[in-house]
């Protein structure tokens, strides 16, 4: 493979990446779990509302997830620019209740892509029969109708267990076999349950007042990509209208892969990095009577370097990425619209 493809796999790479980690933006956990409770500044009035998800046996609701990224490297001599709109259609159904857990089913029911590296397009639509075939196109269609089962913790909103990883891993392969080994790291089953969290982890589960603060934590271990790092700082803002509105600040920071996972499954390898958020904020508004969250928005800016080797020469990577992400839930599919 040419120094120009393996960059141009490098960027659509770090894209992705810059997903996963967008989704990852609500992991929960108390003291224990590395959460901590920030001050307390109750309103004057000290009205409280109650932040609790809602959740009713084979009641299905949607979600749409739509992605905008703005990605500039410079590398060498190239200055490649890239910019990738994505859009994920999911199906939520709770399917039983066993005392403070939920065990749930969650569908891929719709993807759509439109990527643009150098002046160079890849767009795929599963709602439509006008995708041209081409290895990407082919990947993108193995997400749809993957289906997983998830138990939910409700005490904490984290996600204690889910299945379906190896029959999705398996299907993504057959679709891109030079992927199999890279996908079996990236995918694991905690990496996969860190995915899922975010749909239910940003909302508190109790009373908040106007100014309450609480912080979380979340990892996410990516094998040969690396490690990201979020410290989330939320506050709720009181009411908009028939919903609360949670403000969202963010830090972010990246830890290159060691030696022993850089070698595994890329064709390059990442040797050192300084990744960090430069800003990075965003909003849930909640639905109070519906029990759940009815939009969220987010947007990060990313910037550093990474040092890659390739063909044992090493390669300084300048980057910088903007990365907004809009979340929508609904009671019907927006697919059949």
């Amino acid at each position: 493979m040419s120094q120009r493809r393996l960059f141009a796999a490098l960027i659509v790479l770090m894209a992705a990446i810059g997903s996963l980690v967008a989704e990852d933006k609500v992991k929960k956990t108390d003291d224990k779990d590395k959460t901590k409770t920030a001050e307390k500044t109750p309103a004057a009035d000290g009205k409280k509302v109650s932040l609790k998800w809602k959740l009713e046996k084979d009641k299905t609701f949607y979600q749409k997830m739509t992605t905008k990224t703005d990605q500039n490297m410079k590398i060498l001599n190239s200055e490649p620019k890239q910019t990738q709109n994505q859009t994920f259609y999911f199906a939520w159904t709770p399917v039983k209740q066993d005392g403070d857990n939920w065990i749930l089913k969650q569908k891929i029911e719709g993807v759509a892509m439109d990527i643009n590296i150098g002046g160079s397009s890849i767009s795929y639509d599963s709602t439509k029969d006008t995708n041209a075939n081409s290895p990407l196109a082919e990947f993108f269609k193995a997400l749809v109708g993957s289906e997983f089962t998830l138990t939910l913790n409700t005490k904490d909103q984290k996600i204690t267990k889910i299945e379906g990883r190896d029959e999705f891993v398996k299907k993504l392969g057959q679709a891109n076999p030079q992927m199999q080994s890279l996908l079996n790291q990236i995918l694991s089953e905690e990496a996969l349950k860190e995915m899922a969290e975010p749909t239910f982890a940003a909302i508190p589960n109790k009373e908040v007042a106007k100014n309450d603060k609480w912080t979380k934590e979340s990892t996410l271990e990516l094998g040969p990509i690396g490690k990201y790092t979020n410290v989330y700082t939320y506050t709720y803002d009181g009411t908009e209208g028939k919903l609360e509105k949670i403000k969202v600040d963010t830090t972010l920071k990246y830890t290159s892969p060691d030696d022993k996972a850089a070698a595994n499954g890329l064709p390059f390898k990442i040797k050192s990095a300084d990744l960090k958020s430069t800003s990075a904020s965003g909003t849930v508004l909640f639905n109070p009577e519906k029990g759940r969250t009815d939009k969220s928005t987010y947007k990060i800016d990313l910037s550093g370097n990474l040092n890659i080797e390739i063909g044992g020469q090493t390669t300084k990577v300048e980057l910088k990425q903007t990365q907004e992400t809009t979340v929508e839930t609904s009671d019907t599919n927006p697919l059949k619209k």
